[in-house]
This record gives C-alpha cells, sequence and structure tokens, in this order.
C-alpha cells in the first residue's frame, strides 16, 4: 500500500506551540512512514483559506487528509469541500459543531476534532492567579475573539479567578509582537496608569513574554515595578515556556500538548483500517509547577 500523504496545516511558524506542533507531526510521520506537507498561513485567515482551496482543487497531488488548526473560523466551506473531494478532515484546538455533519455525509473518509480542553486551560490559569493574589486588578492578554479557544480559556479562567479580582482584557494575534503592541498601546493611554495590576495573565506563553518586553522598554523606577509582578502564559513547551518559568521570567504556564502527532496517529490508523476516529477528543492540559507547588 503506497505511503499516506497529510497536509499539516498551521497558523504561524513565529511561535514555539506552533513549532512544538510542526515537530510532533513530523516524528510521527517519520515514525509511521506518513508523508506529510507542513504549511502556515501567517496568521492569515484568508491565506490559510486560500491555501487549502487550492490543495484540494490540484486533482493529480491530492492528499488523502488536511489536519489544520484554523487561524479564523472553524472553514466549514473549506473542510465541507475536502470531504467531497475524498478528503479527511481533521480540526485542531478549535470547536467545530459541523463535524457531525460531514461525518454523516463523508462515508470511510475520517473527520474528527481534536483539541485541548480549552476552559481547563482558563481554569487552571485562574487557579495559578489565586495563588499569586486574591483581590486587585490584573491584566489579562486575550487571543482573537473569533477563536473558540480564546473564548473558552476566558470562560474557564473567569470560573475560577478570584472574586474580588477585576480583570482588565486586552486583545492579541497569538504572538510575541502582538503582545507587545497591545500592551505599549495601552501604557499610552493615561488610564493605564491609574490601575494597580496585580498579575499580567496572558492566554499563550508567547504573549506573555511579549507583554514583558513592552514593560522591560519602560524608565526604571516603573520597569522594575512591572517587571517584579507574576506574568503567566500557557502552552507550556519544554524548551520555551517551561524554561522560561524555571528562569523567572514567567511565575507559571499551563502544559498544553501539541495536538498535531496525536491526530497525525488517529488519522493514520482511521485510513488503514477504514474505521472513523472519535468525533471529538480532548486532551487534558496540566499547571506547571503544579498549583501546590505555586501555593507553597
Amino acid at each position: 500500500m503506497r505511503n499516506q500523504n497529510v497536509v499539516v496545516a498551521l497558523t504561524t511558524r513565529d511561535n514555539d506551540y506552533q513549532a512544538e506542533q510542526s515537530a510532533s507531526a513530523a516524528e510521527v510521520a517519520s515514525r509511521l512512514g506518513v508523508k506529510i506537507n507542513v504549511v502556515y498561513a501567517d496568521n492569515n485567515a484568508v491565506n490559510q483559506t486560500q491555501q487549502l482551496v487550492k490543495i484540494i482543487q490540484d486533482k493529480a497531488q491530492r492528499p488523502d487528509a488536511i489536519l489544520v488548526e484554523p487561524v479564523g473560523t472553524p472553514m466549514y466551506q473549506v473542510a465541507k469541500a475536502a470531504v467531497a473531494a475524498g478528503i479527511g478532515w481533521g480540526i485542531l484546538n478549535r470547536e467545530a459543531d459541523y463535524i457531525p455533519e460531514l461525518r454523516r455525509a463523508a462515508a470511510q473518509v475520517p473527520v474528527f476534532a481534536l483539541s485541548p480542553d480549552q476552559e481547563e486551560v482558563g481554569r487552571i490559569q485562574g487557579k495559578q492567579l489565586a495563588a499569586f493574589t486574591t483581590e486587585g486588578n490584573i491584566l489579562y492578554i486575550e487571543g482573537p475573539s473569533t477563536s473558540s479557544a480564546a473564548n473558552l480559556r476566558t470562560k474557564g479562567m473567569l470560573s475560577t479567578k478570584p472574586s474580588k479580582v477585576e480583570v482588565k482584557v486586552l486583545k492579541a494575534d497569538w504572538s510575541e509582537r502582538g503582545a507587545h503592541q497591545a500592551v505599549k498601546s495601552w501604557l499610552a493611554l493615561t488610564t493605564s496608569s491609574q490601575l494597580h495590576i496585580r498579575a499580567v495573565v496572558c492566554q499563550n506563553d508567547a504573549m506573555a513574554m511579549g507583554a514583558r518586553e513592552a514593560f522591560a522598554s519602560l524608565p526604571e523606577p516603573a520597569r522594575g515595578q512591572w517587571l517584579n509582578i507574576p506574568f503567566m502564559g500557557c502552552d507550556g513547551v519544554t524548551k520555551t515556556g517551561q524554561e522560561w518559568v524555571r528562569s523567572g521570567q514567567l511565575r507559571a504556564t499551563v502544559v498544553i500538548p501539541p495536538m498535531a502527532g496525536l491526530a497525525l496517529e488517529m488519522l493514520a490508523k482511521a485510513l488503514s483500517t477504514g474505521s472513523m476516529p472519535a468525533e471529538r477528543t480532548l486532551c487534558a492540559p496540566r499547571s506547571f509547577p503544579a498549583i501546590a507547588e505555586i501555593r507553597a
């Protein structure tokens, strides 16, 4: 039987978690003998749609399946076109309510969703926050409003944060540069100096480091005051997020296992056996350090 051919469509090269996604897919592909083509959307939803539509329409080199982490919406029309062309579809790190519909229409083409428990990611961050402060204002840097991951993480955080903690929300695009710019713009407002911020909580580690860099560019004594408060992120990649916690640049992160490698394993099994993967699989995140250790 010929090697399976899978496109792995990720959001950007400029993110440590996306790099981990690519590495996990490459490791599994090498182990299972699957040919993969990793493409990046440069954090542009239109670009990602155009990439995948071109791949689907190329009858000479159509892949067996596409694994995609969407930049924007869950890409219903693209998913529908892929399945209609006999291409399997796996969506990563995103809720997609169209999965049951496409599974009914797909026959033996695998269609599934695989994601960390995004709400639990937020709940863990709320518990981490409670270990640092039980009242006052925090700065919360959130991913795009079109992202279900961002919305679920916020929901989870709000459910477990201390009741006397007030949240000031800034928006960014999951990138270090985006968070740096968001914080820099916020600092230019006169109202920013009126809030006594107790912690900076970010929806990924890259944004947490971008926020730190924005505060690090301030003159003393403001610089030292800002950099002494806890900065928290999530993704928890071993060589970046976890290392930043060990070095003291971040006080905590949430470890989210890369989905692409696991999704490729599920997909390869489905393509080999003709079975359908579970419609939706959630993977458990964990606090780093453990909550008890942070409290201690």
